[in-house]
């Protein structure tokens, strides 16, 4: 049973299920938000009704990153496992074999950015910040920064990985890090749309349509 992470879909909107990340008050992301994540993600991909999927973390806020109050008690070996379940959630997420789409509202920093990057398009409120934190904590990216570097390019994901500042959502579409700015009260509508684009579509030919850009 899933404490944090759950998959909803309704007969209103056939085809698209949300993918709901809910660890209030900042959706902050543990070992065990990650496998969670990873057992939904993986879940959705069995699903021959799902044609597509909005990950969200609610109105107030998608993800503030990795709780770093716990990351600071562990020992080594658990870092590592840490380290590991989050590379696993955004791996299984990145892999879901149908269009996915973000709706990303108040924060995605550190970990919650890392988690927005692994999905096809990204929506956003037009109040969102986003940053690549982990080096304010003394931390560094644990889900790596492969896709960043593909969405920004190699210099400027650096300079955000080792400024750790925050940015606008401005900024985000500019730098193509969001594919949409919208006022906050509209961000999970307008990922609906997204959504709703492909769900006419066969689930094997969108499957099979998303694979080849691992080719």
């Amino acid at each position: 049973m899933s404490e944090f992470v759950s998959v909803h879909t309704s007969d209103e909107r056939p085809g698209i299920a949300t993918l709901l990340l809910s660890r209030p008050p900042t959706n902050a992301l543990t070992r065990q938000v990650y496998r969670e994540l990873t057992s939904a993600a993986r879940s959705i991909g069995d699903r021959d009704d799902i044609h597509s999927v909005i990950v969200y973390g609610g109105h107030e806020i998608f993800s503030a990153g990795d709780d770093v109050p716990e990351l600071r008690t562990l020992n080594a070996e658990e870092t590592d496992t840490a380290t590991q379940a989050c590379r696993e959630a955004v791996d299984a997420l990145a892999a879901i074999p149908k269009p996915t789409v973000a709706a990303i509202t108040g924060y995605a920093l550190g970990g919650g950015l890392t988690l927005a990057l692994a999905a096809d398009w990204r929506v956003c409120g037009d109040n969102v910040k986003f940053g690549v934190t982990e080096i304010l904590a003394g931390l560094v990216p644990a889900g790596g920064t492969a896709r960043l570097v593909r969405t920004v390019g190699l210099s400027k994901a650096k300079e955000l990985v080792f400024s750790g500042r925050f940015i606008d959502a401005k900024e985000a579409h500019a730098l193509g890090l969001v594919d949409q700015m919208v006022a906050p009260d509209g961000v999970y509508d307008a990922a609906l749309a997204w959504a709703q684009r492909f769900v006419e579509h066969p689930p094997q030919v969108l499957a099979a349509a998303k694979a080849t850009f691992d080719l």
